[in-house]
């Protein structure tokens, strides 16, 4: 086991079981300022609060969509090297990245995992896959 999968580990598990932060790996990965790439991250489950504050920003208010990058600003603990995750990052996230993360925020918050259920198209074998992306150091 690699150090990194080691923390990864300590991460997402408090230690009772119940699983409260969740790795992911972007589809193309956030670009900042100075043009570096940044794919790895994790997402931490909502509470009530994440629910309920956003609902009186002044943003969410005039655009209903705005609701997605405030709750994800609120949420994502965790993305490469970027020491603030905020409503701007999450701004310039491609839209691709977006919808990944959407879908990883409901999956988590109302299935409670990531994985989806899934049927091989040629032998209808079911099984299920992570869409939370490779973790580090996975192959």
């Amino acid at each position: 086991m690699t150090e990194t999968q080691t923390a990864l580990e300590a991460m997402v598990d408090d230690g009772v079981g119940l699983r409260t932060e969740f790795a992911f790996v972007l589809p193309r990965g956030y670009v900042d300022a100075a043009g570096r790439v940044h794919q790895e991250g994790a997402m931490r489950l909502a509470t009530a609060r994440d629910e309920i504050v956003p609902q009186v920003d002044p943003r969410v208010r005039l655009n209903p969509a705005y609701l997605t990058v405030v709750l994800l600003a609120r949420t994502i603990t965790r993305l490469g090297d970027v020491p603030v995750i905020d409503e701007l990052v999450i701004e310039n996230l491609f839209a691709s990245d977006l919808a990944f993360l959407q879908d990883l925020y409901r999956r988590i918050n109302q299935e409670g995992h990531t994985e989806a259920a899934v049927t091989c198209p040629s032998c209808n074998h079911e099984f299920a896959v992570d869409i939370a992306g490779d973790a580090p150091g996975g192959s």
